[in-house]
């Protein structure tokens, strides 16, 4: 995720990143100058549009349209913002559900038992990192622990869900803990919940990646851009002459750069610059339940 000073005007009027829609959108803003360069040359040399021509009434058309499209793309990207917080709010959670499971733990679980909260201190960090890799669709081997307990798991296999391998490992060691009566029945429930809420996330954060924006909306309004774009020359050429050739590419670009930012932004677990820091709040942490449990 990028950090930037909001605050700082020159950083975003004259530094180009490499998330910038301009980068990608060059070929087809350089195909809809050319298209409109052409269009006005045919209407200006060859067809020569007159005052009662139909074509002088289609820029009344574009007006119309314009409002249609503002409103369409204003949609698209409120639906994908939404997306990217729900993101966003979920790993919040994730790393404050951490820090409570540690936080019961360190409480829970005695001062001298060393073995188990250095369990919990490498499992609860490894359970974030699998997340983020789960969602990033990597296939990473984890180890929980180093010793050998029976019963419980100490290398999970990344060809199975490792999150729930992760979650099947935490409750695992949580009832070894009741079973040594270690901790009471009541501490079980408790620390159970703290398991599952970790399950809670994954399964929405799984919900996120896994449902797209339908394929049928973002298709029209890809097509809906490109009509509304292709059309603009034949409309104002008569009007601005070779002028509506470089007029026509920037409305393009804007209107396409929206349908980027959005198609980017609705994806939020990916390794794109606006996609969530899921590596930095893994390392946080990693480093918050390391100062509670050791």
């Amino acid at each position: 995720m990028k950090v930037y000073n909001n605050k700082d005007w020159a950083q975003f009027v004259f530094m180009v990143s490499k998330s910038d829609t301009i980068r990608k959108l060059a070929p087809l803003i350089l195909i809809i100058f050319v298209y409109s360069l052409g269009v006005t040359y045919l209407e200006i040399h060859y067809f020569k549009v007159t005052a009662d021509s139909w074509v002088r009434n289609l820029p009344q058309m574009h007006s119309l349209l314009s409002f249609v499209i503002s409103m369409l793309l204003v949609f698209r990207t409120n639906t994908a913002y939404d997306r990217w917080w729900e993101g966003r709010k979920l790993w919040g959670q994730l790393v404050n559900n951490s820090r409570n499971f540690a936080i019961k733990i360190a409480g829970m679980v005695d001062t001298q038992d060393e073995e188990n909260r250095r369990f919990f201190s490498r499992a609860i960090p490894i359970y974030a990192f699998a997340l983020k890799d789960h969602l990033q669709s990597k296939a990473t081997e984890y180890s929980l622990h180093d010793g050998e307990i029976k019963g419980l798991p100490t290398k999970l296999s990344p060809e199975l869900h490792v999150p729930n391998q992760i979650a099947k490992g935490l409750f695992s060691r949580i009832n070894h803990l009741y079973g040594e009566r270690k901790i009471t029945g009541d501490q079980l429930i408790v620390l159970n919940g703290e398991v599952s809420a970790l399950t809670d996330i994954c399964g929405a954060c799984e919900r996120i990646k896994n449902t797209p924006i339908p394929y049928s909306y973002s298709s029209f309004i890809k097509k809906f851009i490109m009509l509304y774009t292709l059309t603009l020359p034949i409309g104002y050429a008569y009007m601005l002459g070779y002028f509506a050739a470089p007029i026509v590419a920037f409305v393009f670009y804007v209107l396409a750069s929206l349908e980027l930012i959005a198609e980017e932004i609705e994806e939020p677990f990916g390794d794109d610059e606006n996609d969530l820091p899921m590596e930095k709040l893994s390392k946080n942490i990693q480093r918050h339940v390391g100062e509670i449990l050791d």
